[in-house]
């Protein structure tokens, strides 16, 4: 098979972040080691990026770009120069207040040909005549009420917001450099998320023809509005009209990347829709599922112990958006009925306010039992970590139970439930974002926010442990035949290759293997000894 040097890019994940972002990267890159990856990161915290996870050989280079800290480069444009800008950010602010994709892919590519040749554009974004192009945006005819109420300070604030999610247009990420770096010259790029990750990859393919793939198993623009609209970012919301501003540049920022996109990978038909509804084409869409690492829960889902019968399972990260407190009044009605069942709730991470709330209200519904209770003077319900001596692994937190929970009222992909079902656990889950299609009828679904319906399908199953191990039997059987790193990374093998197969797209005529691996490889071994001599390995040519 031939070598092709993929462009990987991601923002807030591989190489640095822990989780599951990081996860998927690094197993697709390990389990394709006959190709060449190049990393392009968009950091977001100097803490992060201290935290690089080692990489494989065949990872040539590692470059990483801070959202997080100004990016001044000291550069000041000409009066022609600030013409020239004041016309692309006219367009690209135009196109986000008034809902126009033709004048925002116009501004924003504009922006970037100026950025290209003239230097960054930081100060430029930040300038007075920024502001008012936007303000002169937010009061024209087809801009919305909330965008035409905007205030001084939501225009200040929109305009630093813009220049950070703009950052990638300055980067000096494109032509190849001469340590052979660049994203001009691979073969593909890859996106590991939509939105500002995906931003270098539509550049790349607008000035070198470099085809495009973007992956999106969390949609990044369902993630925007369910953290700034629906009021769930951390901090101070930002007001109205800066929500507004920034809906408005993150779904035409989506659009256009649907649009120009060669090939789309959502990681299940909830994102797909997403997609398609944002304007992706079925003809440049394939469901590819994430691929998790079957071996971790292989000893669990293989052992004859099907978990204590009378205990139910939740894992995950404790936030607001899992709804741990509808779970445990759903188990409130359970342990009326069995007064002998447990809930381990077990926290792979914690919103700490939303973890003490929830121990507040486990310690109200539970209170010391009577002295001829079964559990005398034990809470029911346990909150545990893993990673702890008693609970060192995830596979043994699923495997402490018959019944695995999920109580989410948002969820994208669910890891914990694949996972679950992986360790042959019968699951009880609430019906959002691709629950269903993940357990394919290998489980109860009830609707979320119902703690009476969630109540009633967890007693079903620990009522019947027949019919529990026959559902923890075909979860199993369906996760390994879906889930799996294999079947993840023979998917992207399949659609780096069909993106190669497509023919040049390159301005300049090039073709993918022009220019051969070896040529990148110093060294005198490619030239036989009746050829004309090597070159020197110390020279431009050998590297």
């Amino acid at each position: 098979m031939p070598l092709v040097r993929i462009g990987l890019l991601t923002e807030g994940g591989y190489p640095y972040a822990t989780g599951e972002a990081r996860l998927w990267c690094d197993r697709l890159v390990r389990g394709l080691p006959q190709h060449e990856f190049e990393l392009y990161a968009l950091s977001r915290s100097a803490e992060q990026e201290r935290a690089r996870v080692p990489l494989p050989e065949h990872v040539t280079h590692v470059r990483t770009a801070p959202l997080w800290a100004p990016a001044d480069d000291g550069r000041t444009y000409s009066r022609r120069e600030r013409r020239r800008f004041a016309d692309c950010f006219k367009e690209l602010v135009q196109g986000i207040c008034a809902g126009a994709p033709d004048p925002f892919a116009s501004g924003l590519y504009g922006l970037a040909a100026l950025a290209r040749e003239q230097g960054g554009l930081y100060a430029a974004l930040r300038s007075e005549s920024a502001v008012r192009a936007l303000e002169a945006a937010c009061r024209a005819p087809g801009a919305s009420r909330t965008v035409q109420a905007a205030q001084v300070t939501d225009l200040l604030e929109f305009v630093d917001e813009l220049e950070g999610m703009l950052r990638p247009l300055s980067l000096d990420w494109y032509e190849e450099n001469a340590h052979g770096e660049g994203l001009g010259a691979v073969d593909v790029c890859h996106a590991a998320a939509g939105g500002v990750a995906a931003l270098p990859g539509l550049l790349a393919k607008r000035f070198f023809g470099v085809p495009l793939l973007v992956t999106e198993y969390g949609v990044q623009l369902r993630a925007h509005y369910l953290a700034h609209l629906g009021g769930a970012a951390e901090g101070e919301e930002p007001r109205p009209a800066v929500r507004a501003l920034l809906a408005a540049f993150h779904l035409r920022l989506a659009t256009e990347i649907y649009a120009r996109a060669d090939f789309l990978t959502p990681g299940n038909a909830h994102a797909r829709r997403w997609q398609e509804r944002c304007g992706a084409t079925r003809d440049r869409l394939r469901t590819v599922y994430p691929g998790m690492e079957a071996d971790r829960f292989t000893t669990v889902g293989e052992a004859a112990d099907r978990g204590d019968p009378d205990t139910l399972v939740w894992v995950g990260r404790v936030e607001p958006a899992k709804d741990l407190i509808a779970l445990l009044h759903a188990f409130a009605e359970v342990r009326r009925a069995e007064p002998r069942t447990r809930l381990r709730i077990f926290a792979t991470a914690a919103d700490p306010g939303y973890l003490a709330d929830c121990r507040s209200l486990a310690a109200q519904l539970f209170p010391d039992e009577a002295a001829d209770s079964v559990t005398v003077g034990e809470n029911p319900v346990s909150f545990e970590e893993i990673g702890g001596p008693e609970t060192p692994s995830a596979a043994e937190a699923y495997g402490a139970g018959r019944v695995v929970v999920l109580s989410s009222v948002i969820e994208g992909f669910p890891i914990t439930l694949a996972e679950a079902m992986l360790c042959g656990r019968a699951t009880v889950s609430t019906d959002v974002g691709a629950v269903c299609e993940v357990i394919g009828g290998t489980g109860l679904v009830v609707p979320p926010r119902n703690p009476r319906a969630l109540a009633e399908a967890c007693l079903s199953l620990l009522g019947d442990a027949e019919r529990a191990e026959r559902l923890g039997a075909a979860a199993r059987a369906r996760a390994l035949e879906l889930f799996t790193v294999e079947q993840n990374v023979a998917a992207f093998r399949e659609i780096y290759l069909r993106l190669l197969a497509k023919g040049s797209q390159r301005p300049d005529g090039g073709v993918p293997f022009a220019r051969p691996p070896e040529a990148r490889v110093p060294g005198h071994w490619t030239s036989p000894t009746w050829a004309k001599p090597a070159p020197d390995p110390t020279s431009e040519a050998a590297v």
